[in-house]
């Protein structure tokens, strides 16, 4: 199962893909964390520790990584590179591993004026599609919000993408040009996934200003998740029975059904 976490800055989609990832690796399946966002937190989400978190290098930083499979030095201008790097060897060498998840931090990719073509670019985006097309574990992408950044048949690729809101219009009007563009190319498998709701008002608020039929779960506001975050601790590891419930039920929608 391959899944993309998306939504506006600060709904809380890092908190979700890292809470889905000890879902799915404490029930028995391996678990590949992808941190595709440039202000890259996932580490911090699934708990490890911080000076850990601190010493990995994002791929897209690792300039004899990118000469080595491009040919070009992406510290200089006007070179040509390879378009298809070899990367499948990637993913093993330069994960940490916490607690059975494999965490891979692709770093930010650059998008200056109307796109780079640059070589790290091509080989941040040449990774992202052979982990999300060849990859035999669970992914879980923790995207930034939009999918501008991955190609089409990377996206044709993801099982179900996971888009996180709050009760706020900004939020809504992002899911909902996600889901725009995505059905665009194809994608029919949403998992809408409200957070930081305070009362069934907000969540009905939702409910009626994007498919009901999409929504998978509905996270509370709760100063357990802030407290967690503030202490880099695993947040999966002190969820109370509300919040486990509700993960619980996003997870049920997300697992493979006959698992």
């Amino acid at each position: 199962m391959k899944f993309a976490v998306t939504g506006k800055g600060g709904t809380g989609k890092t908190t979700v893909a890292g809470v889905l990832a000890h879902c799915f690796n404490s029930d028995g399946y391996r678990v590949l964390a992808v941190d595709a966002d440039p202000d890259a937190n996932l580490g911090s989400a699934l708990g490890v520790p911080p000076e850990e978190a601190a010493s990995i290098i994002p791929i897209s930083a690792r300039r004899e990584l990118i000469k080595d499979r491009t040919g070009a030095d992406p510290a200089r201008f006007g070179q040509m590179f390879k378009l298809n790097p070899t990367v499948d060897d990637i993913p093993e060498k330069y994960s940490i591993d916490f607690r059975g998840i494999k965490l891979l931090v692709l770093g930010a990719i650059q998008k200056g004026g109307g796109g780079c073509a640059c070589a790290e670019n091509v080989l941040v985006q040449s990774l992202l599609s052979e982990i999300v097309l060849n990859r035999d574990e669970v992914v879980i992408v923790d995207m930034e919000a939009g999918i501008e950044h991955l190609g089409r048949a990377t996206l044709e690729a993801i099982d179900k993408m996971l888009i996180v809101v709050e009760p706020g219009m900004r939020s809504i009007t992002t899911a909902t040009t996600i889901m725009r563009l995505a059905g665009e190319i194809g994608i029919t498998s949403f998992g809408i996934i409200g957070n930081k709701i305070r009362d069934a008002g907000q969540s009905e608020w939702i409910g009626t200003r994007l498919p009901a039929a999409e929504v998978i779960g509905m996270i509370p506001y709760s100063e357990t998740i802030l407290s967690a975050d503030r202490d880099q601790r695993p947040l999966f590891d002190e969820l109370d029975e509300s919040l486990k419930a509700e993960f619980l039920k996003i997870y049920e929608a997300c697992r493979p059904q006959n698992a």
